[in-house]
């Protein structure tokens, strides 16, 4: 059974930072682009970086500079470092896993980050 959890979400002050944390159980990790993506109430959920297991990013605009995504496949963990929080980057994010390969993906329950100005 594949699992995806997320930590590190919390409610901080603008400016602050935070790091996200993405645990994944039974899959073969290094077969799996992993990202993370945000969603508010009512919206879409977006896009917010992706990492291969080759470590190609790709990253949302709006999150360049202060966002930083990064893997670790010896842990089957993937993280977002992020700077200099701004209240529009207030969102539940959830971690995404997806193979190419394997043609299937999967997603966490989320972790709600909070902004306040």
């Amino acid at each position: 059974q594949v699992r995806l959890v997320e930590s590190g979400g919390g409610e901080v002050q603008s400016g602050g930072s935070l790091r996200l944390s993405c645990s994944a159980s039974g899959l073969r990790f290094n077969f799996y682009i992993m990202g993370w993506y945000r969603q508010l109430p009512g919206k879409q959920r977006d896009l917010v970086a992706t990492i291969t297991d080759g470590g190609k990013i790709n990253q949302l605009v709006a999150t360049e500079g202060r966002f930083t995504i990064s893997r670790d496949d010896a842990k089957n963990m993937v993280y977002l470092q992020m700077n200099n929080l701004k209240p529009e980057d207030t969102a539940v994010y959830y971690c995404h896993a997806q193979s190419p390969i394997l043609e299937d993906d999967y997603w966490g329950r989320g972790t709600q980050v909070t902004v306040s100005s």
